[in-house]
């Protein structure tokens, strides 16, 4: 009789855990919403170049951001991040602006520097992905 007993809380307490296990498994877990907000207009700049030639670079830039809450704060900074941007790339040499590599280091670096000032003005991290959705060097 003990041995029945036994099996039969067994055989109720995996079932238990198995309706739980599903229950668990049919609640979404919270996914980002993601949204993207266009710096406007495009960014039209210097870098630096050799010779007495003068480089210029046209960026359009998108943010990305986790919560569509968030645009107008990031639409607040603006010239902000247009300030920060602009100075990355003014510092940035010929070959660096003008190769793959180069140009993803100078998104990784505006992402970073971005961050750094939304951090520091709004005590959160706004953007979680800046994207060069246009680039064009001469």
């Amino acid at each position: 009789m003990m041995k029945s007993t036994i099996f039969g809380f067994t055989l109720f307490l995996a079932s238990f855990l198995a309706t739980q296990y599903v229950a668990a498994a049919d609640v979404p877990l919270s996914q980002p919403n993601y949204s993207y907000y266009t710096l406007t207009p495009d960014i039209t700049t210097n870098y630096v170049t050799q010779g007495k030639k003068l480089g210029y670079l046209r960026l359009q830039i998108d943010l990305m951001v986790s919560d569509p809450s968030l645009i107008k704060q990031v639409e607040h900074h603006t010239p902000l991040i247009r300030d920060a941007i602009i100075n990355i790339i003014g510092q940035q040499p010929e070959a660096k602006v003008k190769s793959l590599a180069g140009r993803e280091e100078i998104r990784q670096a505006c992402l970073a520097k971005v961050n750094e000032l939304l951090i520091t003005e709004t005590r959160q991290k706004l953007v979680t992905e800046l994207l060069f959705t246009k680039y064009l060097y001469q």
